[in-house]
C-alpha cells in the first residue's frame, strides 16, 4: 500500500499548515493556513499550493487559527470540491475568522489601489468574503472521538489537543493497522476554560508542533502580573492596550480579569474588547460545553459567566471604535491582532504608541517580521499607515498564556507514547526552536526525528 507525507507548509517556519497524506493514490489534505510574518513568507500565499486542488480527495482540519484555515477560501475557489472535515468548535470559529479574513484581503486591496503601492495593478484580495462563504458550506462536523471513513478505505478520529476552542489531533488510519497522528498545534496543561490535551499512546508516525520548542515559558503568575500592570493603570491614569489574538487569548485575558475581581484583588477599571471576532469568538466559547474543562462547566452551570466581568464593553462597530481614541484612561483596550500585525489594534497604537500614558502589553508569540516583534525589539519607531510613530508607551510581554506547549510541555506530551513513533517529523517552528527540540528528542527519548523542508516529501 503507497503511504506518503508532503509538508506543503509550516515546514521550518511557524505558520501556513498544509500536509498532504497520499494514500493509494488518494490525497487526503491536513489543514490548509495562512503564510503569516515576514513580507517574503506573505508572499508565498501567492504562490501554487504544489499540487491541485480538484484532486484533494478530502481535507481534515485540525484547529480555526487563520495559518491553520486562511487559505481554505483559495483551496475552493481553486476547485477543491470535497468535505472539510473539523469539530463543531473549529467551524464555529471558522464561521467567524474567514469571511473576517476576507474582508481584510480585501481591505487590503482597495488600500493598495488608494494609495497605489502595490506591486500589481490593480491590487486584488487574495481571496473575498464571498470566496469565504463558499468555503464554509463544505465544512462538515466530526466530533471528538468520532470515527470518520476517509477514501481508499481509511478512518480518522479526533481527539482534544487543549490548544483554543475545537482544536484537535488527528489520528488517520490506513488500511493496514498503522496510523499517523497529525499533531496540530498541542495546547498547554492545567489552563482555564477548555479540556487539557489528551495523552496519546501509540502511532507509527508523528507529526509535532515546535513554536516554542527552544525554551520553557516564564513561571511567572499571569494573574499577579495582570493584577499589577491593571492596578498600576487605575492609579496612574494609563491606558493598557493588548494586542490579542481574538480566538483563545481574548477569552483568556477575560477569564482572569473576572477572576481577578472576584478576588477583589483590581479596582474597577472599564475594559474595551474592540474586535467583532473576538466578540463573537466569546459568545461560541460560552456556548460550545464539549470543549470546557470542569472549573469552566461548574461556573456556568452557578449562572456565573466567567467571561464577562465587570465594566466590560464589547465593540462592534466602527465608529466606536474611533470614538475610544478620544477617551482617557484609565482603560484597558483588548484588540486584533495578536501581533500588532492588522486589524483594529493597528489604529489604537497609531494614536497611543507615542503617548507616555501608554502601555502596550503583548500576551503571545510574535513572529519575525510583525510589529509585535519589533516592539518587543525596542523599536524606537515603526511604520504604520504610511507614517513614522515614535515609539514613547512601555512595552510589556505576559509570556505565560501561550497556547502553545513549550519545550518540557512537548516533551511531557511525548512521554505519554508507549512505544518510539518510527519516525516523527517537526514542523510549526523557526529553525533554531526545531533542532533544540530534535536533539531534546533524540537525547532523552532516542526517537527517529526529521525536520521537513518546504516541498519535501517522506514515503510512510
Amino acid at each position: 500500500m503507497a503511504q506518503a507525507i508532503t509538508f506543503h507548509g509550516a515546514a521550518q517556519t511557524v505558520t501556513g499548515s498544509k500536509h498532504l497524506i497520499e494514500i493509494n493514490g488518494k490525497q487526503i489534505l491536513i489543514d490548509c493556513g495562512l503564510f503569516q510574518g515576514s513580507r517574503d513568507l506573505r508572499d508565498r500565499n501567492w504562490l501554487p499550493f504544489g499540487f491541485n486542488p480538484r484532486e484533494i480527495d478530502a481535507a481534515v482540519i485540525t484547529h480555526a487559527h487563520i495559518d491553520h484555515i486562511g487559505l481554505l477560501p483559495k483551496l475552493v475557489h481553486q476547485g477543491y470540491q470535497g468535505p472539510l472535515y473539523a469539530t463543531p468548535g473549529t467551524i464555529g470559529l471558522a464561521r467567524i475568522s474567514l469571511p473576517d479574513s476576507g474582508r481584510l484581503q480585501e481591505e487590503e486591496a482597495r488600500f493598495h489601489n488608494k494609495k497605489g503601492t502595490s506591486r500589481h495593478q490593480p491590487a486584488l484580495p487574495l481571496y473575498t468574503e464571498a470566496d469565504a462563504f463558499v468555503a464554509l458550506k463544505q465544512f462538515q462536523p466530526v466530533r471528538y472521538g468520532q470515527l470518520q471513513s476517509l477514501p481508499s478505505g481509511c478512518s480518522f478520529r479526533f481527539s482534544p489537543a487543549g490548544h483554543i476552542l475545537g482544536s484537535a489531533f488527528a489520528e488517520v488510519f490506513f488500511r493496514n493497522g498503522e496510523r499517523i497522528l497529525m499533531g496540530g498545534d498541542l495546547g498547554r496543561f492545567n489552563t482555564p476554560i477548555i479540556t487539557d490535551p489528551t495523552i496519546m499512546e501509540h502511532a507509527e508516525y508523528l507529526v509535532v508542533e515546535s513554536t516554542y520548542g527552544d525554551r520553557l515559558h516564564a513561571q511567572e503568575n499571569a494573574k499577579e502580573k495582570l493584577r499589577g500592570l491593571i492596578n498600576d493603570a487605575i492609579e496612574n491614569g494609563l491606558t493598557l492596550i493588548v494586542p490579542s489574538f481574538s480566538i483563545g487569548r481574548t477569552q483568556e485575558l477575560l477569564y482572569y480579569i473576572n477572576e481577578l475581581q472576584r478576588e477583589k484583588a483590581i479596582g474597577f477599571i472599564p475594559i474595551y474588547v474592540d474586535s467583532p471576532m473576538g466578540v463573537s469568538a466569546t459568545a461560541l466559547y460560552d456556548r460550545t460545553i464539549e470543549d470546557h474543562d470542569v472549573d469552566m462547566k461548574i461556573r456556568l452551570d452557578e449562572g456565573d459567566d466567567p467571561l464577562d466581568p465587570k465594566g466590560l464593553t464589547l465593540v462592534r462597530d466602527v465608529s466606536q471604535s474611533k470614538a475610544i481614541n478620544s477617551m482617557t484612561g484609565p482603560m484597558m483596550i483588548i484588540a486584533g491582532s495578536g501581533m500588532a500585525n492588522g486589524g483594529r489594534v493597528i489604529h489604537h497604537l497609531k494614536y497611543r504608541l507615542s503617548r507616555r500614558d501608554t502601555v502596550v502589553l503583548f500576551t503571545g508569540y510574535q513572529a519575525e517580521g510583525t510589529m509585535g516583534r519589533r516592539l518587543l525589539e525596542g523599536a524606537e519607531e515603526v511604520h504604520i499607515h504610511g507614517q513614522e510613530i515614535a515609539v514613547n508607551a512601555r512595552v510589556e510581554k505576559l509570556n505565560s498564556l501561550s497556547a502553545h506547549a513549550d519545550q518540557g510541555e512537548i516533551m511531557r506530551w511525548l512521554a505519554g507514547f508507549k512505544e518510539p513513533p518510527r519516525q516523527t517529523f517537526i514542523v510549526h517552528g523557526e529553525p533554531r526552536a526545531q533542532e533544540a527540540l530534535a536533539a531534546k528528542i533524540r537525547e532523552e527519548l532516542g526517537w527517529t526525528v526529521a525536520i521537513p523542508a518546504q516541498g519535501e516529501r517522506f514515503e510512510l
